[in-house]
């Protein structure tokens, strides 16, 4: 541990064995990482590796370890919240605000800033250019963002027949869900959980409780009115329910978004999910944008702190039970199962996505993506910026581009 590190420590201990740590280091370093964590949750785990175990000696690297398999066991941006529940060791709850916030608000208002831009009534021709170029690359992001998740769902599935033909099974029916049911896509991923809970554990396994057992009320229950009540209810309902990652944010908000309440447009929904993928923080912060949409500043504030409250509510009041989480046969029979239809899931968005796209060139820009992210294995956030620069050169040329 660094002489820094040993004076923030001087006052006492918070966690298993983790020094309690000055809330003014705790906002000054994860601001940094949130400023700077571009790349989505590899990024963002390799910075909290490094100030936190590397650099720091903060936390073991076994603990960070556990923190990082609990958190990816449940629902919501596992990497926002790894960053709450390490600030959470070192500081308690205050930490955990404080760590989370400062993590979560650099990415927040830059995405803010260019919803203005992108979203504003009459926008220069060179955004809207850029804007249906990054686009028309969402559909591309969507199938690699499912792509990187199978390694690690099909290793925990199991090597036996059965329980590897289930997985191809869940995949299936969360992809034919993401493409047909839109925020409905929840009840499949549940039903998933619970057929491999059942499986593995036997049929008079209770009901899984904390957020295993949310999905279905919150997926049933919505205002059918629009307004401020349905924008917060949305943005929770994302932050709450979104399994195996942000992305799945997709189908559950497009259909809401777009079809249901009307707050923005197919284009612009896609024009969100990019700006959610090259600005730094979560990829969950795309719900920022729909509330901009649906209600300007205000309401790409309330949305955002709609979809976060999930994820500091179970960290400070689960935190400490995230070790029996991990241990419980059933739960982990539920992520097993729902892991693949979120996979699925991911995968089949890019069908709709793909769908509203209104113009030739942006097909060319969809194909060129994918190679891009699928044959050359290249990064996501230069794939979306390349596709903005080619809707920016359609746009010059003459090509459409509303």
């Amino acid at each position: 541990m660094t002489g820094e590190a040993t004076a923030d420590a001087a006052d006492g201990k918070q966690g298993p064995g983790a020094p309690r740590v000055g809330l003014a280091v705790i906002a000054r370093e994860w601001g940094r990482i949130g400023c700077i964590g571009f790349g989505g949750p590899p990024t963002h785990i390799a910075l909290l590796r490094q100030l936190c175990v590397q650099r720091r000696g903060w936390i073991s690297a076994s603990e960070f370890e556990d923190g990082i398999a609990a958190t990816n066991l449940l629902p919501g941006p596992a990497s926002t919240q790894l960053a709450i529940l390490t600030a959470w060791r070192l500081r308690g709850t205050p930490g955990a605000l404080v760590g989370g916030v400062c993590f979560i608000v650099p990415g927040l208002v830059l995405i803010l800033a260019l919803a203005a831009l992108f979203l504003a009534g009459d926008p220069p021709l060179w955004v809207l250019g850029a804007a249906g170029g990054a686009g028309a690359a969402v559909a591309a992001v969507a199938v690699q963002a499912a792509g990187a998740l199978v390694p690690a769902s099909w290793k925990r599935a199991g090597d036996g027949h059965a329980a590897q033909a289930r997985w191809v099974g869940y995949a299936l029916a969360g992809g034919s869900a993401a493409a047909l049911a839109g925020p409905w896509m929840v009840l499949v991923l549940v039903a998933a959980g619970l057929v491999e809970m059942g499986v593995r554990t036997g049929p008079a396994v209770p009901r899984p409780r904390g957020r295993a057992a949310w999905p279905v009320p919150l997926a049933l229950a919505a205002p059918a009115a629009g307004g401020l009540g349905a924008l917060a209810w949305v943005a929770f309902k994302v932050g709450a329910l979104s399994y195996g990652g942000g992305f799945v944010i997709i189908p559950l908000m497009q259909a809401d978004a777009v079809d249901r309440y009307h707050w923005m447009s197919d284009g612009q929904f896609l024009n969100a999910v990019a700006l959610g993928q090259i600005t730094p923080g979560p990829v969950v912060q795309t719900v920022a944008v729909v509330g901009y949409a649906a209600a300007g500043l205000g309401g790409g504030l309330l949305a955002a702190a709609m979809a976060f409250a999930p994820s500091f509510l179970m960290v400070i009041f689960g935190g400490s039970r995230f070790d029996r989480l991990r241990s419980s046969t059933a739960v982990q029979g539920f992520f097993t199962g729902a892991g693949p239809a979120v996979i699925g899931a991911i995968a089949g968005s890019a069908i709709p996505l793909a769908l509203v796209l209104e113009h030739s060139w942006q097909y060319g820009v969809l194909a060129a993506a994918a190679v891009w992210l699928l044959a050359l294995k290249r990064g996501v956030v230069s794939a979306l910026l390349g596709a903005g620069t080619l809707g920016m050169v359609a746009a010059l040329a003459g090509w459409p581009v509303t």
